[in-house]
């Protein structure tokens, strides 16, 4: 047997890449170089040997913030572009190779220049908004003076206004003279004018009344125009409001109440002929600024096209530079600090093109001497690394998730590429939704090249990352639903006629027998006559029970299989002995024998109550099984079984922790001197050298995780094959959720003679097939399906307490990594 193992050629991903631990002595002159190489490469994973010390002991920090800075900048450039609206380039212009510093140079030019301009564009942006906003106070203002004169205030003079921006014009003019400081106010009616937030108006008004205790009249108008925000540069509404009040006390407090809203005020003359000297005054000036502006804007889009037709490239340089110095920080300097020297793991295959990388570096770099690549022995444990494609980097992703595998243990990901859809399927057989399913991951297989390329929401990118994954599901849904005969729970006679008729004018109204057998059975799958019969829910349910039970026995068989071939791999003849051979004996005693049950009584057609004979199994194992007989022998093979269970139990608990003890004892004695490579010696760090005594292996805790492993195996073994259950109940779910939609919904609806309740009928269906069916329905069975991987089957020989192989790769950066 175990050399017929050892002949069994490998399979890919079933054991991890073998690693080795290295150590890089680097000279100085050919360190960045290097490690460069190797980020190209992406095959190394550099062990931090500066763990003690902060970020800011260490070499290389000036070098790595001048980095973080450079990549603050090209961070700015690209919001600066995104506002502005400038569309990427599909291909960045070719640019001669430039130096870090060189670049570091024209950052900062390009930042100063920036920033100049978007201060000089702020500022024109607001006296842009200031005239735009006299402009249309001027406009509304007059019409609620003109009302106010029609009525009560037609007698009065006003003679004064108030402006709060002195200083606003440089240049002389009416609308000066009309703002000279020391102008007086003679005694009547006041009023005035501004611009206020729109969400802030009814505050506003509120503010002002209380404050003149209502001895004021407040007039609002919307403004005709959005007014942009310089900073944000948001459109804002804006309110125009005219306060008129009377006293320097009232028109004190108004101002201070402006102040704190943030309202803007404009002073507005009553005289017909000045308002249209200073509109005119305010049109020339708004054009002007409008034309200085445009000038602005488009010098400002001239400077960040130039700046983003080599965006992308500067951003990449940058975030590798600052890789490439963050990795050297984790190398320490020689007592000569003339070396840097690294230590790390890299997978056995790849030494040769480390090697070749670091032999370019140091050409490159002309070195006179060589960076020495040598392989050491680690205390530590390895790390873990597949290589995966895109095909399987989605089921190794579902095994990590619950545990990354122990060095070289044997690798779930590989039988759960099939287990995984297929028992999805089982739980969503239908195969009109695996058809719907199918049809997404076509698209999204169809449009791989594009899709990876672009920026994706979290839903999408997880779809996208699983899209093989539900491929195989949709593959697997179709294949169960043609063996449960449902097409949107609709049955149909594809592989032929039905081997039964029914007797009477409906199966389902049926008084006597029911179906009738007239020909042979149906060719594939369920026989299409069941659907609607009396007995269609107690023969489906009986189906899918029993076939549950057979794939999780299988399950977990093949789960404890792997555990030898872990066991046989490390060469622990002791897992093998007194783990492996009783949880087998255990496990196939009581639910090997209830799965071989159920196929001999498919096989022969018996009537006998397989709940009968499995609870008397144990109660009364010598009692006589009479009509519940499936079998010659069947009793006494019952009682062997029920034995052998019975010795299982204590053969897993108490042989192994002795003779680990034993194995220890005489290792320490010197009677033997081979490592102990049994996987429960990892619950003890194994000693480097014979000074420590044997007094640390501790036996009794041992002793005690193996009686929970024992007590967890026996139990688990029927509470697991209990879970599996959720195979038939998932199925059973999905088929009466479709039949419920179909008749009570699609069916009820075309029984009516009006097209728009058959079209509502439509749209309904539609609407509960695709979010409930198509979307819960699918997240509840991969969740369940997730389930019976990660407890049912890998408990049985997965231990998932390995770490991931994570090189230092330039193809692994990311935008996060500035």
């Amino acid at each position: 047997m175990a050399q017929f193992i050892d002949n069994i050629p490998s399979m890919d991903l079933m054991r991890s890449e073998k690693m080795t631990f290295a150590q890089l002595i680097i000279p100085v002159e050919s360190a960045h170089r290097a490690v460069s190489y190797l980020g190209e490469l992406g095959l190394f994973q550099f062990r931090d040997l500066n763990e003690n010390k902060s970020p800011f002991q260490r070499t290389f920090i000036n070098q790595v913030k001048r980095c973080a800075e450079m990549s603050r900048k090209l961070r700015f450039f690209k919001d600066q572009i995104s506002k502005a609206g400038l569309m990427s380039s599909p291909h960045s212009v070719l640019q001669p190779d430039i130096e870090l510093e060189e670049l570091e140079y024209q950052l900062a030019e390009h930042e100063h220049e920036l920033i100049e301009l978007n201060s000089n564009s702020e500022k024109l942006r607001q006296s842009y908004n200031e005239l735009l906003e006299f402009k249309i106070v001027l406009q509304k203002a007059f019409g609620f003076l003109a009302s106010n004169h029609s009525h009560e205030f037609s007698e009065r003079e006003l003679e004064e206004n108030v402006y709060l921006n002195d200083g606003y014009f440089d240049t002389a003019s009416p609308l000066e003279k009309e703002l000279k400081p020391g102008s007086s106010y003679q005694s009547g009616l006041r009023f005035i004018s501004g611009m206020i937030c729109k969400s802030k108006v009814l505050r506003f008004e509120r503010m002002l009344f209380r404050a003149t205790r209502g001895n004021m009249l407040f007039n609002q108008a919307a403004a005709d125009e959005l007014i942009e925000d310089p900073v944000s540069n948001e459109k804002i509404e804006k309110t125009v409001f005219v306060v008129f009040f009377s006293g320097e006390q009232a028109r004190t407090k108004i101002l201070k109440i402006c102040e704190s809203f943030g309202a803007n005020c404009y002073p507005v003359p009553e005289d017909i002929s000045k308002q249209r000297q200073i509109s005119g005054e305010v049109s020339t000036r708004l054009s002007d600024l409008e034309t200085t502006l445009d000038a602005g804007i488009r010098h400002r889009n001239k400077a960040l096209a130039s700046v983003e037709c080599h965006l992308a490239k500067w951003m990449n340089m940058v975030r590798r530079e600052k890789a490439v110095y963050d990795t050297l920080n984790m190398l320490n300097f020689d007592v000569t600090k003339k070396c840097l020297v690294g230590e790390g793991w890299c997978p056995v295959f790849a030494k040769l093109q480390i090697q070749e990388a670091l032999q370019r570096a140091t050409l490159d770099s002309s070195s006179q001497v060589g960076i020495i690549f040598h392989p050491m022995d680690a205390a530590e444990s390895p790390p873990t690394y597949f290589r995966t494609n895109r095909f399987t980097s989605a089921y190794q992703e579902i095994v990590d998730a619950y545990g990354v595998a122990r060095y070289e243990e044997a690798n779930p990901a590989v039988y759960t590429v099939i287990t995984f859809p297929f028992l999805f399927a089982v739980m969503f057989g239908d195969w009109g939704h695996g058809i719907c399913l199918l049809l997404g991951a076509l698209v999204l297989i169809a449009r791989e090249s594009r899709l990876s390329k672009e920026r994706l929401g979290s839903f999408m990118e997880m779809l996208f990352g699983g899209r093989y994954v539900l491929l195989l599901m949709s593959l697997f849904s179709i294949y169960c639903g043609l063996i449960y005969n449902e097409f949107f729970s609709v049955p149909f006679h594809i592989f032929g006629k039905s081997a039964y008729s029914c007797r009477d004018a409906s199966c389902r109204d049926a008084h006597t027998a029911g179906l009738v057998k007239l020909r042979d059975p149906y060719p594939f799958g369920v026989d299409p006559s069941w659907r609607g019969s009396r007995s269609e829910l107690a023969f489906l349910n009986s189906l899918k029970m029993k076939m549950s039970i057979l794939l999780g026995v299988a399950q977990m068989n093949l789960g404890i299989i792997l555990s030898y071939f872990n066991a046989h791999y490390f060469s622990s003849s002791v897992d093998i002995r007194y783990q492996f051979v009783p949880q087998m004996i255990f496990l196939n005693s009581l639910f090997g024998y209830l799965s071989l049950l159920i196929v001999i009584k498919w096989c022969n057609g018996s009537q006998a109550d397989l709940y009968h004979v499995m609870i008397y199994m144990f109660l009364s194992p010598t009692d006589n099984l009479g009509e519940n007989q499936l079998f010659r022998g069947q009793r006494p093979l019952q009682i062997v079984l029920l034995l052998l269970a019975l010795i299982a139990v204590p053969w897993m608990l108490f042989p192994k922790p002795f003779i680990l003890k034993k194995l220890h004892h005489e290792r320490f004695q010197g009677r033997t001197y081979g490592m102990l490579t049994t996987s429960e010696m990892d619950l003890e760090e194994e000693p480097d050298s014979a000074r420590q005594h044997d007094e640390e292996f501790n036996f009794s805790e041992v002793f005690v995780h193996q009686m929970i492993h024992s007590i967890e195996f026996v139990l688990g073994a029927v509470s697991n094959t209990a879970s599996y259950l959720r195979l038939w109940a998932l199925s059973l779910a999905h088929s009466e959720l479709s039949t419920v939609f179909y008749e009570k919904v699609l069916v009820l609806a075309w029984g009516y003679d009006n097209l728009v309740i058959r079209l509502v009928g439509l749209a309904v269906f539609a609407f509960a097939t695709a979010f409930i069916l198509l979307m819960m329905e699918t997240l509840s069975a991969f969740l369940h399906a997730l389930r019976l991987h990660w407890v049912e089957f890998q408990n049985k020989f997965y231990h998932g307490d390995g770490y991931k192989f994570r090189p230092f790769s330039f193809a692994s950066l990311t935008e996060d990594d500035d």
